[in-house]
């Protein structure tokens, strides 16, 4: 992936550093450093515009992530459903903790705030796939299928 030629294809639309680094994170599931300094240049704004603009949007990370990111909803409605149990799981199945990522780069762990789907609580998303109404008990299944 040439994420100059990404950089380029948006330079000329308003908004389009933002469009440029969701195609860029699709391809690469972050945003390298490289990538904002050479945003700040193309979008002809300071390097500290793009890192604002990289950092502020949760969707958007700068941090070399897994394959596969798994969020866990952290929101009221989740933590009393048993998102605490989840968490868990997710963490022993894994082995790591939340907001690290495995060593063979295939997951990563995250929160995130709510994602609408409160009528099936827990929730956890994969790359954005949501799995509802989540009981620890089905995570080793829920992981399996990524491996």
């Amino acid at each position: 992936m040439n994420y100059q030629e990404i950089l380029a294809k948006y330079a000329d639309k308003p908004g389009g550093m933002i469009e440029a680094f969701h195609a860029i994170q699709e391809e690469l599931n972050y945003l390298p450093e490289e990538v904002i300094i050479e945003a700040a240049k193309v979008f002809n704004k300071p390097t500290a515009q793009a890192y604002g603009v990289a950092t502020f949007y949760s969707m958007f990370s700068t941090a070399k992530r897994g394959k596969y990111v798994i969020r866990i909803c952290e929101s009221a409605p989740c933590h009393v459903a048993g998102a605490a149990e989840v968490v868990a799981a997710l963490e022993k199945e894994l082995g790591v903790k939340m907001g690290e990522s495995t060593a063979d780069g295939l997951f990563s762990l995250e929160f995130t705030e709510c994602v609408g789907q409160c009528q099936a609580t827990p929730v956890i998303t994969i790359n954005g796939e949501p799995y509802l109404d989540v009981a620890p008990a089905q995570i080793s299944g829920i992981i399996a299928a990524y491996k």
